[in-house]
């Protein structure tokens, strides 16, 4: 059984002392079931433990780090602080009601979703949140300049990934298939006939023939119901025999008509209907952007370690404990 620090409650609640505040298994409970579902559902106990118990002891030590750095703020705040912070968390109040539409019963239910008790329980953490964070700031060490070499080292890292734009092409189709051509000339054969058939219709659509309609009533492919109009594709993606349509619209403008485009299989008729090219913003483009995102990740590596810290200077031997008992609890209301 938990004790010491710990006091049983009503309904068959634990709750885990930190300082003056407490911790209940019924908030955690409620942070983390909807989230849990799943797992628990699937799962047998010793899986559904071992698997969920991380993510029920980091919210945990994130509970118990939230008071201890909210007490610490505090005592440098001083006593009136509260009354300092009610307008702001009235205001995100406001703003999380505004989000539905004013609708406070609305916003009522999706607080009680997000696992907040009511909306006193919403105005505490805000207010928790709020000291907690202006507090971690204050103690963040002088930051050292961003140096370029960082930057260019951060911009080579995420230029594929982050600033590079991938060019597309979309495209009319009229896709011949001489496997599944009718011959009725039994002196032609199918690739021949295909062949003919590619010509003419190339001649058709220069002519001035509408290529959609065209591509409806000969098209073989997937979208002649579409009149043979592909979505915009990266060029790359195009899987084989497709592939060769990438390497004719690298040489062709939007509007243009190429073919007949011929494969072993295929043969191709194809209007380029759009176009753009690959694009990778510059560095100087991004510069501030990138020496932004590594103060932000120093600032909060450096407030990690000072609540790493803080939570370390107090000693909780209940915690497993407590952990354990939240799992049973998170599992047994997913399973019943």
């Amino acid at each position: 059984m938990l004790q010491d620090n710990h006091q049983l409650q009503a309904g068959g609640a634990f709750a885990l002392s930190v300082g003056n505040d407490t911790i209940t298994s019924g908030e955690v409970v409620r942070r983390l079931s909807g989230t849990l579902r799943k797992l628990a559902q699937k799962s047998s106990w010793e899986n559904f433990q071992k698997e969920a118990r991380p993510m029920v002891e980091q919210s945990v030590i994130n509970s118990i780090s939230n008071i201890l750095l909210y007490n610490e703020a505090k005592k440098e705040a001083g006593d009136d602080i509260d009354d300092r912070l009610k307008k702001t968390v009235d205001s995100e109040v406001k703003r999380f009601v505004s989000e539905y539409g004013g609708d406070s019963a609305a916003a009522e239910e999706a607080l009680k979703r997000e696992g907040f008790d009511g909306w006193q329980d919403f105005k505490d953490y805000h207010k928790r949140f709020i000291l907690s964070q202006s507090y971690l700031s204050s103690k963040l060490p002088e930051q050292k300049p961003v140096t370029y070499n960082e930057i260019l080292e951060r911009y080579n890292q995420l230029k594929d990934s982050t600033y590079t734009t991938e060019g597309k092409i979309a495209f009319q189709l009229i896709d011949i298939q001489p496997a599944n051509l009718k011959i009725l000339d039994p002196n032609k054969d199918a690739q021949s006939v295909a062949r003919e058939l590619a010509k003419d219709l190339l001649e058709r659509t220069k002519s001035g023939e509408d290529f959609g309609e065209l591509a409806k009533k000969y098209s073989q492919d997937p979208w002649a119901q579409f009149g043979g109009q592909w979505k915009p594709l990266n060029p790359q993606s195009l899987a084989k025999p497709y592939d060769i349509l990438a390497q004719q619209a690298e040489k062709m403008n939007i509007g243009e008509i190429a073919g007949p485009i011929e494969t072993d299989e295929h043969i191709f008729i194809m209007k380029l209907t759009d176009k753009t090219d690959k694009e990778t913003k510059p560095l100087p483009e991004v510069q501030k952007e990138i020496e932004k995102t590594i103060i932000a990740e120093r600032n909060r590596a450096a407030m990690e370690k000072i609540n790493r810290q803080i939570v370390q200077s107090t000693s909780f031997p209940e915690k497993d404990e407590f952990i354990t008992f939240c799992l049973q609890k998170i599992y047994q209301a997913n399973r019943q």
